[in-house]
């Protein structure tokens, strides 16, 4: 195997596949790339037997077929390091990859190729079309309420469904919910439904922050696929059963609240100063027009933030886990924000003041 590419047409996509290896791995060429030259391309590939991605660069001038691995973190940092712009000659020479530009010269240990494991090739049979971009805003809408190393594992990851023609994203760890929609072109009559695993969701995050384009979405039973440009991102899919999201959504929430997100964000921001670490709980006291935020923690410290809202019903006391209502108000793009409320046990909703294409539901606390 040999080639040559420029350097910047080569760290890019070697620092995005790269994404995909995992550092605590059990087999060592899973520590590797996959680098193969085939019919005037290279393809890199990485892989933690979860998720897998990989990219195709075209090829200038002359090239010898072949393929091998190589330590995913030593190529990346040699290619990150070379001097200006210049051409990287990669040369193997039996079980050594030789690396030179200019006058640097690295010569690196291989794993061959057929040890490397490539996810199972699936067959799929569902597809749709979606601007990259507005994918990934799905996506973001919705990730911070991903589970992290819950028992219940279909909690670490979040669903994807698709019903008709709205594409929906919802994510829950048990203390907060958060689902976001769109509508798209290409409708279809049976409702699907896929799991993506917390690392999948990333990785696919920042592959599709890397293009403004569309971008080929394939589901099936167990894989999960997005083809953009060049690169080509897999997931397998977390085999279980999602909670009905649709039951945890309030509805006898008959109390409105709507506030100037920014402001509200500030205030919750200097109450949490003195919060709890360790509970992150602040007392919200509404009453008409008016809302006084507390907080205080194990040294007898106090805050009180007051805020002018939007509120025209009975007082109201309520606990939340300030650091869940932040992250809500941090995922919501316009300038007004409505709570619909319940009781002082009811979780909250919380929800664009202009439509209702994201919903945010924090469950109360104790204080």
């Amino acid at each position: 195997m040999k080639f040559s590419v420029i350097k910047d047409d080569l760290v890019g996509p070697v620092q995005m596949v790269s994404g995909a290896v995992e550092k605590r791995q059990t087999l060592p060429v899973l520590a590797n790339l996959l680098l193969r030259v085939n019919d005037g391309q290279l393809t890199i590939t990485a892989t933690d037997l979860e998720v897998e991605m990989s990219v195709n660069i075209p090829l200038d001038g002359e090239y010898l077929e072949g393929d091998t691995t190589v330590p995913a973190r030593k190529f990346l940092d040699i290619c990150k390091s070379l001097s200006g712009n210049n051409k990287i000659q990669i040369v193997l020479d039996e079980n050594r990859l030789r690396v030179s530009s200019g006058r640097s010269r690295f010569s690196l240990s291989t794993i061959s190729a057929q040890e490397f494991p490539n996810i199972e090739e699936a067959v799929f049979n569902h597809q749709l079309t979606i601007n990259s971009q507005k994918l990934k805003n799905l996506f973001d809408k919705t990730q911070f309420a991903m589970a992290h190393q819950d028992v219940r594992y279909y909690l670490n990851g979040m669903l994807l469904e698709l019903n008709s023609d709205t594409f929906l994203s919802v994510a829950t760890d048990g203390h907060r919910l958060a689902l976001s929609k769109m509508q798209v072109e290409e409708s279809t009559e049976e409702l699907i439904q896929a799991i993506m695993p917390r690392k999948g969701v990333l990785e696919a995050s920042k592959v599709l922050s890397s293009s403004d384009e569309a971008c080929l979405l394939q589901i099936n039973t167990n894989h999960i696929r997005i083809t953009l440009g060049r690169f080509v991102f897999t997931s397998k899919l977390i085999d279980g059963r999602f909670p009905d999201y649709d039951k945890v959504l309030p509805k006898n929430a008959q109390r409105l609240m709507v506030a100037e997100k920014d402001r509200l964000k500030d205030a919750f921001s200097r109450a949490s100063i003195l919060c709890n670490e360790k509970f992150r709980g602040v007392r919200l006291n509404l009453e008409k027009n008016r809302l006084v935020i507390h907080a205080n923690n194990p040294e007898q410290e106090e805050a009180e933030v007051e805020l002018d809202v939007d509120y025209d019903d009975e007082t109201l006391e309520i606990g939340f886990n300030v650091g869940y209502l932040m992250d809500s108000l941090n995922a919501i793009k316009s300038s007004n924000v409505r709570f619909n409320l319940g009781d002082s046990n009811s979780s909250v909703l919380i929800e664009n003041a202009d439509n209702s294409d994201s919903l945010y539901v924090v469950m109360p606390m104790r204080l």
